[in-house]
């Protein structure tokens, strides 16, 4: 008696996937060897791109068996609407940033548009929440780091 064989289902998006993943772990890779950095340490800058580059090619290799396997699970549908959110919302820190209008404000309404993304309807209130952690942030940079920010009306006033 021939044996029926289950006809394998190759996953074209999870292939290709998996190909972006690669061609992404080679860019780092490409992107390492440029540094013209020497370490008298066995470990240097160098030693970071190695590891994210290698974490890159093994989940492309995963991808690329499970796509291959027809393994992957099924997808969700897409909405566009949380990625609208937050794509605004980084554009707004963007623009503000570009014009003058600095750090703090820019990242107080990235900080709400992605909460609005992940479901949360309360977005003064996270405006305000992300007001209070730019602070923080940029105190801690500006003032402890010693580090530079986009500057604007409220970055002048601390």
């Amino acid at each position: 008696m021939p044996r029926v064989h289950p006809r394998m289902h190759i996953d074209i998006a999870g292939l290709a996937i998996a190909l972006i993943l690669l061609a992404l772990a080679g860019l780092v890779w490409w992107d390492m060897t440029k540094l013209q950095l020497l370490s008298p340490y066995d470990v240097g800058p160098k030693a970071m791109p190695v590891i994210v580059s290698a974490g890159l090619a093994l989940l492309a290799v995963g991808n690329g068996i499970s796509a291959f396997r027809g393994d992957l699970p099924a997808r969700d549908s897409l909405d566009w609407r949380p990625i609208i959110l937050i794509l605004g919302g980084l554009a707004c820190l963007i623009a503000l940033i570009a014009v003058g209008g600095g750090f703090m404000i820019g990242t107080a309404i990235l900080f709400a548009t992605t909460s609005a993304a992940f479901g949360r309807r309360a977005f003064f209130t996270d405006l305000l929440i992300g007001a209070v952690i730019a602070v923080v942030v940029y105190l801690l940079f500006a003032k402890l780091l010693a580090l530079s920010l986009p500057a604007g009306p409220l970055e002048n006033l601390l």
